[in-house]
């Protein structure tokens, strides 16, 4: 009998437990309804009870658990509850291991990173080392404006404390410049055909119009970085402290091309007045003729007044090289050669080929827009056509205040400068011009303008 009982209780819980199986919902789904819904809504408060049991029992069920948990944490630490500095760390890892594909890994660890920066949490060689792995891991998707300025003037303190290396200071400020130069290129090369677009009287769409705003918060922050690195390296990179300490590892280093390349390219972006240079760039010609010697004996044949010389070696330059921040320089070099001696047209085509290589390079517009203003009395047939080339002066010296925010203050006083020296409303009116296109066939500027209606 007592056997036949507990087998009739068997059988009703299996029973019933079969039925409440198949009655209930999707628990995942249910689970997450309840710390989404009021994340969404930024109430963190009725969210962050429910955030444990979406973990605990289904932490690869969706994104969107770490996605609001990150910003649920970083709400509690704004206010000051730093208890939730460590659930934020885990967070980011917990999304990192349970959708790797959907996870920049290079993004992720730096904000691992940067949350142990701002919180003081390990020490200062600890920290630096948690962005040196985010980088060295996933350099692509490492772009944080502010984790790549944290981990360049951690490096530096390191050194001045006496923790690393200053030539290796010197090669992660070669990396992390290049890594920002490349970030700003692609954005500019991004923004340039919506700029056009623009300019050219076509409304942009909702689309165009949120990356435009977006690129163009970014190209500032990314300007806005150089700066700050470069004020970080300080007088680390200053001419009296450079030309000692590579005249004291010159022999012990003149048979290392890499750091030749280096060292010689601080030399010539400070213009130390050193003959340490000229040994630098013989010692790089001879053993490994490239395009940053051929660069370097451009300007060494500059600052000599060999101008024909100096251009020989920057076409050199120009056609062996490859990386395209190093060949907008030489085209740089080789436009402003052109420049000073007034052939005014061949320096355009340099400018331009600056841009193409490196579409951030406001400076090439910003100077071809200053030759264009210096051309008035030389270009157009009348007093009106000879000023109203200054409304193509500005159209460069707008290009250059958008692309590159690092001289957008000196460019948009250019623009507004030149526009104040073409025609005015009565000259366009007394003309009959308003409306009409001025063109400059006749003189190096070409092209034309359209003169704006009254």
């Amino acid at each position: 009998m007592k056997t036949k009982v507990i087998l009739l209780c068997t059988m009703l819980f299996c029973a019933l437990g079969g039925n409440v199986k198949a009655q209930a919902p999707d628990d995942c789904a249910a689970t997450l309804s309840l710390f989404v819904e009021p994340a969404k809504a930024k109430n963190y408060e009725a969210a962050l009870p429910h955030y444990e049991k979406v973990v605990n029992e289904c932490p690869k069920y969706s994104l969107a658990t770490y996605q609001y948990a990150e910003r649920m944490f970083k709400h509690f630490i704004e206010k000051g509850d730093k208890t939730k500095v460590n659930d934020l760390i885990k967070s980011f890892q917990m999304r990192l291991q349970n959708f790797p594909a959907k996870t920049k890994e290079g993004d992720v660890l730096a904000d691992i990173a940067q949350v142990k920066y701002d919180n003081d949490m390990g020490t200062k060689m600890e920290q630096f080392k948690a962005f040196d792995d985010a980088f060295k891991k996933d350099s692509e998707s490492f772009t944080s404006p502010k984790s790549i300025y944290t981990y360049f003037s951690l490096g530096v303190d390191l050194q001045k404390e006496g923790q690393m290396d200053i030539q290796d200071v010197f090669n992660l400020y070669d990396t992390l410049i290049e890594k920002l130069e490349n970030e700003e290129n692609d954005l500019a090369k991004r923004l340039t055909p919506i700029i056009e677009k623009e300019d050219a009287g076509t409304a942009l769409n909702s689309k165009e119009q949120k990356f435009k705003k977006a690129a163009e918060t970014n190209l500032g922050a990314y300007s806005k970085v150089k700066g700050s690195v470069n004020g970080k390296l300080g007088i680390l990179a200053d001419c009296p402290n450079l030309i000692p300490m590579y005249e004291r590892d010159f022999e012990n280093k003149k048979n290392d091309v890499q750091w030749l390349k280096s060292s010689a390219g601080k030399l010539s972006a400070k213009d130390c007045d050193t003959p340490m240079f000229f040994k630098m760039v013989q010692q790089l010609h001879n053993l490994e003729p490239s395009a940053k010697s051929a660069y370097y004996l451009g300007k060494l044949a500059d600052k000599d007044g060999n101008s024909s010389k100096a251009l020989e070696y920057y076409n050199q330059a120009a056609d062996l090289e490859t990386n395209s921040n190093d060949k907008a320089r030489v085209y740089y070099s080789i436009a402003e050669n052109f420049r000073k001696k007034g052939s005014y047209g061949s320096a355009r085509s340099y400018y331009l080929k600056q841009v193409e290589a490196k579409p951030s390079a406001g400076i090439a517009y910003l100077k071809i827009a200053q030759m264009i203003g210096s051309s008035s009395n030389s270009c157009g047939a009348t007093p009106f056509e000879k000023r109203a080339i200054n409304w193509k002066a500005a159209e460069f010296a707008d290009k250059a205040a958008r692309v590159d925010p690092s001289l957008a203050s000196n460019a948009r006083s250019a623009a507004s400068s030149y526009r104040q020296r073409a025609p005015s409303k009565s000259d366009i009116f007394n003309a009959g011009m308003q409306g009409k296109t001025v063109s400059f066939s006749g003189c190096w500027v070409g092209g034309s303008v359209r003169v704006p209606n009254l």
